[in-house]
């Protein structure tokens, strides 16, 4: 793996992924041209509080940022993790800055035990919530050995102490994740047959009759193809300053189901209420539907790994010991394609990619109506814990 560093001359695409890799990688990172023809040229707030949050979690990083914040530099440091709290920008959703930097959770000195503040909820298709990253990604952790044997201790938890929809925010999440020395290959390749789909139904500062009707609307499709279905109603009414029940100033409702395989896999889908829109635009009922539209989406699609997982999972195989690792996915996402092409610039690593599965947005559907899945295997770098403490 080279060690020259990173340069980037196209602004703030993929920011936070490249942020991980100069950090996992070792490599100095510069950035340039940060939206230097807006009228409103630089980093976001967002952007930056990531950068501080990175800091944090880190020791003897440095980090420069020009006047106009169209430019910044990085020279990454190495990973401590620890005890952390962070007040995230709610510009942007909890999950968008825990998917940044979960890759790096496991590679510090020490277990990270991680509070987050801000938005739990509300940005509808723009970023994942917390909610996906507890139902997906970290299971996905445990396939790759991070927590796997419970007699070494707890794996990767996630709980929601205070929800917080946009704008206002107000939420607030507690992470852990164990340290390991080194990650384990994985061999996902078989989806299996989905046998039961669970879901939760979350409401801030409205009615709890909504969450009912978004959950009857949702059971009301899954039922004709599955019995095995449960979706639990979380309804939030803000009258707790803190703990279970309370939530921030500003309402929101939303949606996210999972569906469970004989196989052990685990795909998932959300909907968030667009806070932006005038009330009444869209009903209860109708987040229902297209959470269940959804969720049945990524079922035709064939993968192990759902949409917006191909990139996290990516990452991760890339970092395993050097031993290849396999993985089925579906549609590939225009974002994934990208971040293959990153993966492949930062570390060197280049998937073998099986399968006639094509790109989101092309023709990714047989004769038959049934997605063509995609194989995709690497062989890893061998990346390992070096912040891990001797004992």
């Amino acid at each position: 793996m080279s060690s020259s560093p990173l340069r980037f001359d196209d602004g703030p695409v993929q920011f936070r992924q490249r942020v991980i890799c100069s950090i996992l990688s070792r490599r100095p990172l510069l950035v340039k041209n940060i939206r230097h023809l807006d009228q409103d040229p630089g980093l976001r707030d967002y952007e930056a509080s990531f950068l501080r949050l990175i800091d944090s979690l880190t020791n003897g990083t440095s980090i420069e940022i020009n006047e106009t914040g169209s430019q910044f530099k990085m020279r990454p440091g190495i990973v401590i993790n620890g005890e952390v709290s962070h007040d995230c920008s709610v510009s942007r959703s909890i999950g968008w800055f825990l998917e940044g930097v979960l890759p790096l959770a496991s590679f510090g000195k020490r277990d990270l035990k991680l509070t987050l503040t801000g938005v739990t909820d509300g940005y509808e298709n723009e970023e994942v919530s917390i909610d996906y990253i507890k139902a997906s990604m970290l299971p996905v952790l445990k396939e790759f050995g991070v927590g796997a044997d419970e007699s070494e201790g707890p794996g990767a938890m996630l709980r929601v102490t205070r929800r917080g929809a946009a704008p206002g925010g107000g939420g607030s999440v507690e992470v852990f994740c164990p340290m390991v020395k080194a990650l384990t290959p994985i061999n996902i390749v078989d989806p299996g047959m989905i046998k039961k789909i669970r879901g939760n139904a979350v409401s801030c500062r409205i009615p709890p009759t909504s969450p009912a009707r978004v959950a009857h609307a949702a059971k009301g499709i899954l039922h004709k193809l599955i019995p095995d279905v449960w979706i639990h109603t979380d309804t939030n009414s803000g009258s707790k300053t803190n703990g279970p029940g309370g939530c921030g100033e500003s309402p929101g409702l939303k949606c996210i189901l999972s569906a469970e395989s004989t196989t052990g896999v685990t795909l998932s889908a959300e909907v968030c209420l667009d806070y932006r829109l005038e009330r009444g635009a869209v009903l209860p009922e109708d987040l229902g539907v297209q959470a269940a539209t959804l969720l049945l989406d990524e079922v035709r699609k064939g993968g192990c790994v759902d949409s917006a997982c191909q990139s996290f999972i990516f990452l991760l195989m890339c970092l395993t010991p050097e031993d290849v690792s396999r993985v089925r996915v579906g549609v590939l996402s225009r974002y994934s394609v990208t971040t293959l092409r990153l993966l492949k610039q930062v570390f060197g690593v280049e998937m073998k990619v099986t399968g006639e599965g094509k790109v989101d947005g092309g023709g990714d559907v047989d004769g038959g109506g049934v997605a063509r899945s995609v194989l995709l295997s690497c062989l890893g770098i061998g990346f390992r814990n070096v912040s891990k403490s001797v004992t």
